[in-house]
């Protein structure tokens, strides 16, 4: 990964979402990509993953968190969107034991 980062070292990296999916069934993916790049085009590093439509199966998001600190460690901007989606998998990963620790007894 280091590769990526030398090629974009003068410009600006952004993490976002890329949509995917068909007419009215949206699908995002979270990618790490430079800011001049379309919203769909090319991306260095795909992060993970976001399912609307999937809410009630729990299977909704995905995300690889150290990757996602890792580039904002070397100075990525995170858009709205995704810094609202990484504080709900916080949230959700925070419940996770509590739950599991319930179904337990």
């Amino acid at each position: 990964m280091k590769v990526y980062f030398h090629i974009f070292k003068g410009t600006m990296v952004v993490i976002r979402l890329t949509r995917g999916g068909s007419h009215k069934r949206p699908f995002y993916h979270i990618v790490a990509t430079e800011s001049r790049f379309k919203r769909d085009g090319r991306f260095i590093e795909r992060l993970g993953f976001y399912n609307p439509i999937e809410r009630a199966s729990g299977i909704d998001l995905r995300l690889i968190s150290d990757r996602i600190e890792y580039w904002v460690s070397k100075g990525a901007k995170v858009s709205n969107a995704v810094s609202r989606l990484v504080k709900m998998n916080a949230k959700n990963s925070a419940n996770k034991p509590k739950q599991q620790a319930d179904e337990q007894k």
